[in-house]
């Protein structure tokens, strides 16, 4: 299970920059790593855990701008088409998942 956070925050004052900073700083002290700009992902061994970080999230929220959540399956991710204009490059590898055994 994969959780994609997607976010439209303004910088246009001081204090809306340190909320952005702050947000993003939670996310990556979450396990949430950048796929591009704005957009973080982070895997979860099941839908449990993922709900957890997705309420990890709403209570991050800043006070203005837009921030999405998507979810899905390590099946969807790995489908995931990745384009680099015109020049193809190999996609970054995948982190793997947290293995108990």
């Amino acid at each position: 299970m994969w959780t994609i956070v997607m976010f439209d925050l303004p910088v246009d004052t001081p204090k809306a920059r340190k909320a952005y900073a702050m947000f993003r700083k939670q996310l990556l002290s979450d396990g949430f790593f950048k796929l591009q700009f704005s957009v973080y992902a982070r895997p979860s061994p099941s839908k449990e855990i993922a709900n957890v970080h997705v309420a990890r999230v709403e209570r991050w929220l800043p006070n203005a701008g837009e921030v999405r959540v998507l979810e899905m399956t390590d099946k969807q991710f790995e489908a995931m088409k990745i384009f680099w204009g015109r020049k193809r490059r190999p996609p970054e590898s995948t982190p793997q998942q947290l293995e108990f055994f």
